[in-house]
């Protein structure tokens, strides 16, 4: 009996601690509903007004192109009637100058002195708009709003599932960080462990009036200069544009898309004259800044006025690897997650019997280009080059830090 109690009283127990613990479960279930309710409020009020501004942009975006077309419109219709008004007006003085008869000399003098006047006529001004119509910018504006958003979208939901801006998770992005990488003489051809993806914005206060801006990202070369405001830093003899970061410590790591034409990129010292002439202010041609350059048939490296031809097919996606500590600078060929190394810049001992121009530049120079702050640099060569800053491809950047 003292043991059949016992149990009782064990089971009386249980059953007071299961009542307690399901009164706490039955509150966590209910607030974990009101937290989620909660939240998906908060978020579809979030998505509405997102949506709005959407909207809003939209419609500020139509209603500017129907606003410059109404503009414009007027005229060039305008224009048109005037020369319609004339042309016809030239052609009946012509006629009625040819139906006088030869013996009515007065009656000629008369229309030829008509014909005359409205030769002399004073010309329609032309229309005041410029060769490019303001509107045709509005789909590349709304298509650089797009992917900006798709990105921000896409970087949003990693970091929501605890992934970093390369697709890796935090604890493989700390395990990836903090192993043991290459030695120091890694070859140029293996890409570096860790290196830190690096976000570009184009400063728009150093383009050259040739180069047009689109956004933040986007740049390309035009025939008719834009009329951009007066700066220091602006480039007055090269097509050329900086951005706005600086680099002064550390790895950095950007990529950029070759849309068309003949495109250099690279870095310059922060404190490079953007005044300097053609040949010593183009990137590459001077001992403050280098570059990888496509000139339509290959990749060529510059420095200090020297260049190396590179045998290797042309890549839409270049990679920029700049590592401070080891004061080297690194292109890649990016294509299908898969890099290809086109040209490291460092320091580097010459093998007995062997001699480059190029090289020895670099062995003289190239590392006091490290005691300056550098910035990341854009040279647009040919009319109608275009590149855009890429957002970095997702597995490139797993690639190098696992490598």
């Amino acid at each position: 009996q003292a043991q059949q109690a016992k149990f009782l009283s064990d089971v009386e127990n249980e059953l007071e601690e299961l009542a307690v613990t399901i009164a706490q479960a039955k509150k966590m279930v209910e607030l974990i509903k009101g937290a989620a309710t909660k939240e998906r409020e908060a978020v579809e009020k979030l998505f509405a007004e997102a949506s709005q501004v959407l909207e809003t942009f939209q419609k500020e975006v139509a209603g500017f192109i129907e606003d410059e077309e109404r503009s414009m419109l007027g005229e060039a219709e305008a224009d048109l009637r005037w020369k319609e008004r004339r042309r016809a007006k030239l052609a009946q003085c012509k006629q009625n100058l040819e139906n006088v008869p030869s013996t009515d000399t007065i009656y000629f003098l008369q229309e030829f002195q008509a014909l005359k006047v409205a030769m002399e006529e004073r010309l329609s001004p032309a229309p005041s708009f410029q060769n490019e119509l303001n509107f045709t910018r509005c789909a590349q504006t709304v298509g650089a709003v797009k992917d900006v958003l798709s990105a921000a979208c896409k970087n949003q939901w990693d970091h929501l599932q605890g992934k970093g801006i390369d697709g890796l998770s935090v604890q493989e992005k700390e395990e990836g960080l903090c192993s043991p990488g290459p030695s120091a003489r890694r070859s140029p051809h293996h890409p570096p462990s860790s290196p830190l993806a690096f976000i570009i914005d184009l400063d728009s206060d150093t383009a050259d009036k040739f180069i047009q801006l689109f956004g933040t990202k986007g740049a390309k070369r035009v025939l008719c200069p834009i009329p951009y405001p007066e700066s220091p830093t602006r480039f007055i003899n090269c097509e050329q544009v900086l951005g706005v970061n600086l680099m002064n410590r550390g790895n950095y790591y950007w990529e950029v898309e070759l849309i068309d034409g003949w495109v250099s990129i690279g870095v310059i010292a922060e404190d490079f004259d953007p005044r300097e002439s053609y040949n010593r202010g183009r990137l590459g041609r001077n001992e403050k800044s280098c570059c990888l350059q496509w000139n339509g048939q290959n990749y060529v490296a510059w420095f200090g006025g020297f260049e190396s031809v590179i045998q290797q097919p042309f890549f839409h996606t270049i990679g920029v690897f700049l590592e401070y500590s080891e004061k080297a600078l690194t292109f890649y060929g990016v294509k299908d997650s898969k890099m290809t190394c086109l040209q490291q810049l460092k320091v580097s001992p010459f093998a007995k019997g062997q001699f480059d121009p190029f090289q020895n530049k670099i062995n003289h120079q190239f590392a006091s280009l490290f005691l300056c702050k550098l910035k990341p640099a854009f040279f647009l060569e040919s009319v109608d080059a275009h590149l855009q800053i890429g957002p970095l491809k997702k597995d490139c950047v797993s690639v190098l830090k696992r490598r």
